[in-house]
Formats: C-alpha cells, structure tokens, sequence
C-alpha cells in the first residue's frame, strides 16, 4: 500500500512542477514576446484536478487532512475510535459512490474533446475517481487499524 502513497506523492509533486514552470513560461511568453501560450488554460485545469486529488491521497496517507476534533476530544478513547471508525465507514461508502459515478462521467466524457488541444475529458474527469479510489484504501487500512485497537482494547 505504500507504493500507491509514493507514486501519488510523485505524481502530484511532478504536476505541481509543471503546473509552476508552464505558468512562468506563459506568463514570460505574454509579457515579454507578446505571445501568450493559447493551451495554458486546458493544461491548467487538467494539472490542478490531478494535483488536488493526488493531493488528497497524500493527505489521506499521512493523516493530516483538516479536523476540528473539538467535541470528539472530550470523549473517552475508545469512543474516539469507534467514532472515527464510523465516520470513516460512510467516507467509504461516499467514496465507492464517487468511483461509480466518476467513472461512469468519465466514459461518457471520453469522445468529448477539449476545444484547443482536442484533447479527450477523459483525461480530466478519470483524476476523481482515481483519487477517491486512492483514498478509499487509506481510509480502509484506517478501519482496520481502529478495528484492531478496540479489540485489543489500546487508546490513541
């Protein structure tokens, strides 16, 4: 599982690297030659969806997605955890429900071609479900950790 974390950390690190260095090209290219790179649009979008949902997979993996435990800290530990575990069971399921139907977006969005580069919304729309699928496994091996923790009786 480890291997997803690390290509998702590379992958999203690569795009963000490109996302920057064809922003300074562009940005170069329209004010200095006045000649703006017409694609930057389509390529921007494309990066940016890839980098948020690789992102997340990150985050997921490293378990520093945004959380206001204010409430939920003044539980005892095992409550805690039978809490996150069923919060993290819905976030499944809301993420298997996103799969199914980002895939399904996907498909039908796979003979739609964006308008300069003509290239396939495929491309773009695939980054959804592909991140919820990311996050889905992260948030399943966070089941079975709290599964384990309260049965062996272990707080946080």
């Amino acid at each position: 599982m480890s291997w997803i974390g690390r290509i998702s950390s590379v992958l999203a690190g690569a795009a963000l690297a490109v996302l920057v260095g064809i922003t300074i090209a562009s940005v170069v290219m329209r004010y200095v030659f006045a000649s703006p790179i017409f694609w930057l649009e389509e390529i921007s979008g494309l990066l940016m969806i890839w980098i948020v949902m690789l992102g997340a997979i990150v985050t997921e993996r490293d378990g520093q997605h945004l959380s206001i435990p204010l409430l939920v800290d003044i539980f005892p530990a095992k409550l805690r955890i039978a809490l996150d575990l069923v919060v993290s069971l819905l976030s499944v399921a809301v993420l298997f429900y996103m799969i199914y139907l980002g895939v399904g977006l996907s498909l039908m969005a796979r003979t739609k071609l964006t308008s300069i580069l003509q290239m396939s919304w495929f491309w773009i729309d695939i980054a959804v479900p592909v991140g919820a699928a990311g996050l889905a496994l992260f948030m399943i091996r966070q089941c079975f950790r709290d599964i384990a923790l309260l049965a062996r009786g272990d707080a946080k």
